[in-house]
């Protein structure tokens, strides 16, 4: 399969391809059990840590540092005109994402080098107190905050799916949603990350953006579009959602990744059931780009078979 052409003779975006070819969603989410987030207003360049009015050396090494902690780090900007040139503060978002320690902190800084304090082994373990210790500026934030991936330097299609996305959602929702500037899946843009549950969808539109972040105000999440929750690994992410559908289980802390094993992963409910689902990896056929002006190749799809009821603990 070779790349098709739009009505201009150049590349169609890769999330037609991927809508085109009803490509499986479930497993495609990023893996972090952590999340930090600086507002940074201003241009992006394709690595925005350090292409943007972020000091890049500090940029570069914050992602580093998060890298290594298991945790996400990446820029944030207000929907609409923004002046990036002022003196300003600069809003944070600290999140862990691990069901039964799940919790979203928010607050300003004057500098974003202020982050260099943040106990980044601790957002990853979940240990709320040791985060807000190491940066007292952070404080609860009680409602869900969504992302959307916008930066057309990184893919066409998260510019021009995102930023209408944004714009409709903060109208019905307004300081809940973001301009993000990477979230992973560009080919399945508009894409969306909501904190502080970590869960990553795609495809989304107005109406259905909102009721992801409705919903994740109940503490539950939508099936539909779903990639998964970054606190488990990829074929963890596909093993839960494969759950999820057999059961009709919305909750989202009712469900953890207990183990995975040859290819085989264990769900278990917090009411004591369990299952076995196998998740297989194989080559995407036909190929597609992964991203926009990349070529198609035959990059892994994950599947989840039907989950097998274990013993109950």
């Amino acid at each position: 399969m070779t790349a098709r052409l739009d009505a201009t003779g150049r590349p169609g975006l890769c999330s037609t391809f991927c809508r085109e070819l009803l490509e499986p969603m479930p497993g495609t989410a990023v893996v972090a059990s952590g999340w930090v987030l600086v507002e940074q207003p201003g241009p992006w360049g394709a690595k925005a840590p350090t292409q943007s009015h972020l000091d890049p050396e500090f940029g570069r090494a914050i992602d580093e540092a998060c890298k290594k902690a298991d945790v996400r780090f990446g820029l944030i900007r207000s929907p609409g005109r923004h002046p990036d040139v002022v003196e300003r503060t600069h809003q944070v978002y600290v999140a862990s994402t691990r069901p039964g320690r799940t919790w979203l902190l928010g607050g300003a800084v004057a500098d974003p080098a202020e982050l260099d304090e943040l106990d980044l082994d601790a957002v990853s373990r979940g240990d709320v107190d040791a985060v807000t210790e190491s940066l007292p500026a952070l404080t609860a934030v009680d409602e869900p905050v969504m992302l959307v991936c916008t930066n057309g330097k990184r893919d066409e299609c998260c510019a021009l799916l995102g930023r209408p996305l944004v714009k409709a959602v903060a109208a019905v929702a307004p300081g809940r949603v973001w301009e993000a500037n990477h979230l992973g899946g560009h080919r399945f843009a508009p894409t969306a990350t909501v904190l502080p549950f970590g869960t990553m969808h795609g495809h989304l539109t107005a109406d259905t953006a909102v009721g992801v972040l409705e919903a994740a105000a109940r503490g539950e999440t939508v099936l539909t579009g779903l990639r998964g929750r970054s606190t488990w690994s990829k074929h963890g992410q596909a093993a839960e959602i494969a759950v999820r559908q057999l059961i009709g289980e919305l909750a989202l802390d009712a469900l953890s990744v207990a183990g995975e094993d040859l290819g085989t992963v264990t769900v278990v409910h917090r009411d004591g059931r369990s299952w076995t689902v196998p998740v297989t990896s194989a080559p995407a056929d036909p190929p597609r780009p992964e991203s926009c002006g990349k070529e198609p190749f035959a990059m892994s799809i994950l599947r989840a078979e039907t989950p097998v009821p274990g013993d109950v603990r």
